[in-house]
């Protein structure tokens, strides 16, 4: 199982000043972006309190196949957006290097990083109790 839950504030830059037209243009290049991928259980753009914001989140059978586009698609949000910070956790149990353990995707100023998940990780135990194969 491949699972996905993220966010993203989106910005022009990390002055906390934004451009409202240049804001509005990157809103619409990210909206467009994302409609490449509508096979996403969650994709939803939107405007809260005058700050616009993506929410992702799923869980799919095929990581092997969801995994790169949605990696692909969070960090080409912060190729059109460089202001924009946010995280994508993601838990893939197929994954040979880290099934048992969640990823998280780290956006600042636009650039993502992936890192170790120290919450939810490991998880059997942390989440799930152990089970035979």
């Amino acid at each position: 199982m491949f699972e996905y839950h993220g966010w993203v504030t989106i910005g022009d830059s990390a002055t906390g000043d934004d451009d409202a037209a240049l804001l509005e243009r990157l809103v619409d290049r990210v909206g467009r972006a994302i409609r490449d991928f509508a096979d996403f259980d969650l994709l939803d753009l939107r405007w809260v309190n005058g700050v616009p914001v993506l929410h992702l989140g799923g869980l799919d059978k095929h990581g092997s196949t969801v995994g790169p586009e949605l990696i692909d698609l969070f960090t080409r949000v912060g190729e059109l957006a460089p202001g924009s910070y946010g995280l994508l956790h993601v838990w893939d149990d197929q994954d040979p290097l880290h099934d048992n353990e969640f990823r998280v995707h780290r956006m600042a100023r636009g650039q993502v990083v992936e890192q170790a998940d120290t919450h939810l990780s490991p998880v059997t135990p942390t989440l799930l109790d152990g089970y035979e194969f």
